[in-house]
């Protein structure tokens, strides 16, 4: 296959994304929360939403114009998926086969089923594909590798494939710079940032920076629409657990029944917890983000008022040349 065979593929990938039957979309929710039980129906609905979005046959063009994506050689790339959030691997998995190269993937036991899922619509698009995809528990004889993991993990990974061309990634999160001054309205998207995939996610905002003197009352009261992730019962587990672990510690905190502020200088904050930071002046705020610079996937500001900020309610909407921790997956595979 050429690449533009490779993004017809793709595209017609996304268009069915869009109109997979009631019937059908019932039975794989179903599946997937069997599998992993923080993976609910609106969970799925973002996710492949979201991947709809950049698998337009404009988008993919665009992206793909400046890579020279015709390898003499396809080399077997090697993927160790993550499955924090429904999908998260498959930005990685559509950069290796555009790229023309062979996939050899271990999936997530906890993100399987949608992985396949749309991998077998993939094949049904294009049946060529099925000589590139390849489901393996060991990623052995493998060429290159890109693995996600925690920053535990990701020391493994850097040994076990020290020998061959990788990407390695860590933990990251997401913050969000607040003035002080954001209306009612843009506090509430904020929420989005917080609560989809009931914070799992890199892009997911656990930390906020905000000037000193600042009063978090509009903030929580504008959180009330997303009441319903207290219900979820692993959410609401370590909600109990949390709070439980502050008042045992005396640590001062905020709460508004289902998420709780506290102030840290740490980047990632537990499921249920915002850690924030106070700073005096701007030049105080580009201090402390670069300091966080790397833990931090994306920054969130109202209406993107912060340079290389993303506006509220956008972070879990990313293009498809939003790479994680802003590595150039397209130019390593390119490259190889």
């Amino acid at each position: 296959m050429n690449l533009e065979e490779r993004i017809r593929a793709f595209a017609l990938l996304g268009q069915s994304i869009v109109s997979i039957p009631a019937e059908i979309k019932e039975e794989l929710v179903l599946n997937v929360k069997n599998q992993n039980s923080w993976f609910t129906e609106n969970s799925v609905e973002i996710a492949l939403k979201g991947i709809s979005r950049f698998l337009s046959a404009e988008n993919l063009t665009t992206w793909t114009s400046s890579y020279p994506l015709h390898p003499a050689t396809t080399k077997k790339i090697g993927l160790a998926m993550a499955g924090n959030i429904p999908l998260v691997g498959f930005h990685d998995y559509l950069c290796v086969l555009l790229s023309g190269h062979h996939l050899v993937a271990k999936l997530s036991s906890q993100d399987s089923v949608l992985i396949q899922f749309l991998t077998r619509e993939l094949v049904r698009i294009e049946p060529r594909f099925t000589d590139y995809i390849h489901f393996e528990e060991l990623l052995k004889g493998i060429d290159a590798v890109i693995a996600t993991g925690s920053d535990n993990t990701s020391r493994y990974f850097e040994y076990y494939f020290r020998h061959i061309p990788r990407i390695i990634r860590k933990n990251r999160t997401s913050c969000a710079v607040l003035s002080g001054e954001e209306p009612a309205e843009e506090l509430t998207r904020l929420g989005i940032d917080v609560f989809t995939y009931f914070g799992l996610g890199c892009r997911n905002v656990s930390k906020l920076f905000v000037p000193e003197g600042y009063s978090f009352t509009p903030l929580l009261d504008s959180w009330q629409g997303y009441a319903e992730v207290g219900h979820h019962h692993k959410y609401a587990n370590n909600y109990d657990y949390q709070k439980s672990i502050l008042l045992v510690n005396g640590i001062p905190f905020l709460d508004n029944g289902f998420v709780m502020l506290t102030k840290n200088e740490a980047s990632v904050s537990p499921i249920s917890v915002l850690f924030y930071e106070e700073y005096k002046d701007p030049n105080d705020l580009h201090l402390k983000l670069t300091a966080h610079r790397e833990k931090t996937q994306c920054i969130v500001a109202a209406k993107g008022w912060y340079k290389e900020s993303v506006p509220f309610g956008e972070a879990q909407l990313p293009e498809a040349w939003d790479y994680a921790d802003k590595v150039d997956t397209l130019q390593f595979l390119s490259a190889l």
